[in-house]
C-alpha cells in the first residue's frame, strides 16, 4: 500500500483499529496510527503481536465536528505530556490515537506529519485557521521561543476554557427567552390551527351573533388554516436572508453590535462580556511575553463586539507611538474607570498579567450573576405571557358559551 500523502506532499499517519493475537495465543485489541497497514503490521509484529485484522478507523467519528473545547482538552493533554518529558511527536500520537472524537484525532495526527516533516509547532497550526486563531498560534510561537511550550499550553487551555464558559452564559441569557416565545408561537399557531376549528363547528348550531373577540379569533384561525403554510414559508426565507445579509455586510453587524449595548439588561451582560474577554486576554498574552502592541491586536479579535474590537484597534495604535496603555484605554471612553485604575496600577507595578486577570475574574462573576437574574426575572414574565396568549384563546372560546348561558 502506498503512503498516504497529504496536499503539500507530507505524510499523513491515518488512525487504524486492530484485532490480533499475543505471544500467549490471547485475543487482543487495540487502536494505532501509522502511514500505512504495511507499516502497522510491522509495528505490531515488532511488539509481539500476530495481526488478524486491521480497519481504518473514519474520520467522521462521534461527536461531529471539532470545537473550542475540544482544542482546550487537546492543549491541556499535550501540556501535560511535555511537562512529563515526553517527546512532542509521541504526545501527538498518544493524545490523538485516544481521543473519542474521530475528527479530532485526525487534526491531531495532521498536526503530528507536519512537526515530523519538520515544521515547527507554530506552523503546523497556523496551516490550519480553522480551529486555530492567531491568538492560539502567537501564543504557541512565544511558548517555543521561550521554551515553556507546556506551560503556555495550560495557560491557552485555561483561557480557552474561561471564554467558552463566557460564550455559553451569554448564549442562555440570549437564547432563553427566544426558545420560550418560540415555544408560545407554536402553541399558538396549534390552537389556531387544530383546537379553534372544532368550537367554530359548534358555534356554527348557535344561530346567534359570535362576541368581537371570538370572531376574531376565529378569523385568525381561518388565515392560518389557509394561508398558514405560505406564511411560514416567507418567514423562513426572510430569517434565511437576513441571516445571510448580516453575515455578508459588516456595517449591518457593526450597527447591530453597536445597539445591542444600550440594550436594557442584555446590554449591560454583553458590555461586561466583552471587557471581561478583553482582559482575559490581554493577560494571557502578557504573561506568554508577547510584545503589547503585538498582544492588542489579537485582544482586539477577541472581544467579539465589533464596538470594542475597534476601540482596542485604536489603543494599539495609540501605545504603538508611545502612549501608556492607560491613558489610550482611558481616551476611548469604553471601559468603566475601575478598569483604567486598575490598568495604570498594573502598569505601573510591572504586574499588567496579574492586574488583568483580576478584571477578566471580576467581570466574568458579574456576567454570571446577570445572567442568573435574568433567568429569574424572565421565568415569572414568560409565564405571564403563555398565560395571556393561551388564556385569551381559551377566553376567546368560551364567550359564547357564557353568552348561551345567560340567554337561557
Amino acid at each position: 500500500m502506498a503512503t498516504p500523502l497529504t496536499a503539500r506532499g507530507l505524510r499523513r499517519d491515518i488512525p487504524y483499529l486492530w484485532e490480533g493475537k499475543d505471544k500467549r495465543g490471547r485475543h487482543v485489541t487495540g487502536k494505532s496510527v501509522a502511514a500505512s497497514e504495511v507499516a502497522l503490521r510491522a509495528e505490531l509484529r515488532n511488539q509481539g503481536i500476530a495481526p488478524t485484522r486491521l480497519r481504518r478507523q473514519s474520520t467522521r467519528g462521534r461527536g461531529g465536528k471539532v470545537n473550542a473545547l475540544d482544542i482546550a482538552v487537546f492543549s491541556r493533554q499535550l501540556a501535560t505530556m511535555l511537562a512529563a518529558g515526553i517527546p512532542m511527536v509521541q504526545g501527538f500520537e498518544i493524545v490523538g490515537a485516544g481521543h473519542d472524537k474521530a475528527a479530532m484525532q485526525q487534526l491531531i495526527l495532521d498536526i503530528k506529519s507536519d512537526v515530523e516533516s519538520g515544521s515547527s509547532l507554530r506552523e503546523a497550526l497556523q496551516r490550519r485557521p480553522k480551529h486555530f486563531s492567531d491568538l492560539y498560534v502567537n501564543l504557541v510561537g512565544a511558548g517555543e521561543q521561550a521554551g515553556a511550550l507546556d506551560s503556555l499550553l495550560e495557560k491557552i487551555a485555561t483561557y480557552l476554557e474561561k471564554t467558552e464558559s463566557l460564550k455559553k452564559k451569554i448564549k442562555k441569557a440570549l437564547t432563553y427567552p427566544a426558545a420560550v416565545l418560540v415555544v408560545a408561537m407554536v402553541v399558538t399557531v396549534g390552537l389556531l390551527i387544530y383546537v379553534i376549528p372544532q368550537f367554530e363547528s359548534l358555534f356554527a348550531g348557535f344561530g346567534a351573533d359570535l362576541p368581537a373577540f371570538t370572531m376574531m379569533v376565529i378569523n385568525m384561525s381561518r388565515f392560518m388554516q389557509h394561508h398558514g403554510i405560505t406564511l411560514g414559508l416567507i418567514l423562513g426565507a426572510a430569517t434565511y436572508g437576513a441571516i445571510s445579509f448580516y453575515k455578508r455586510s459588516a456595517a449591518l453587524r457593526e450597527r447591530l453590535d453597536r445597539y445591542s449595548l444600550e440594550i436594557p439588561i442584555i446590554g449591560k451582560i454583553l458590555r461586561n462580556a466583552a471587557l471581561a474577554r478583553y482582559a482575559r486576554t490581554l493577560a494571557t498574552m502578557f504573561t506568554a511575553g508577547v510584545p503589547l502592541v503585538e498582544a492588542l491586536e489579537s485582544v482586539a479579535g477577541a472581544t467579539g463586539n465589533i464596538v470594542y474590537r475597534d476601540g482596542t484597534l485604536r489603543i494599539r495604535d495609540e501605545v504603538a507611538t508611545g502612549q501608556r496603555l492607560q491613558r489610550a484605554m482611558d481616551n476611548t471612553g469604553l471601559f468603566p474607570n475601575m478598569v483604567v485604575q486598575m490598568i495604570g496600577v498594573g502598569e505601573e507595578a510591572g504586574a499588567l498579567d496579574n492586574m488583568s486577570a483580576k478584571v477578566a475574574d471580576f467581570y466574568e462573576a458579574e456576567v454570571d450573576n446577570a445572567v442568573d437574574a435574568l433567568a429569574s426575572l424572565l421565568e415569572p414574565m414568560i409565564m405571564a405571557i403563555l398565560g395571556v396568549v393561551v388564556g385569551g384563546l381559551v377566553i376567546a372560546m368560551y364567550l359564547p358559551i357564557f353568552k348561551l348561558g345567560q340567554a337561557v
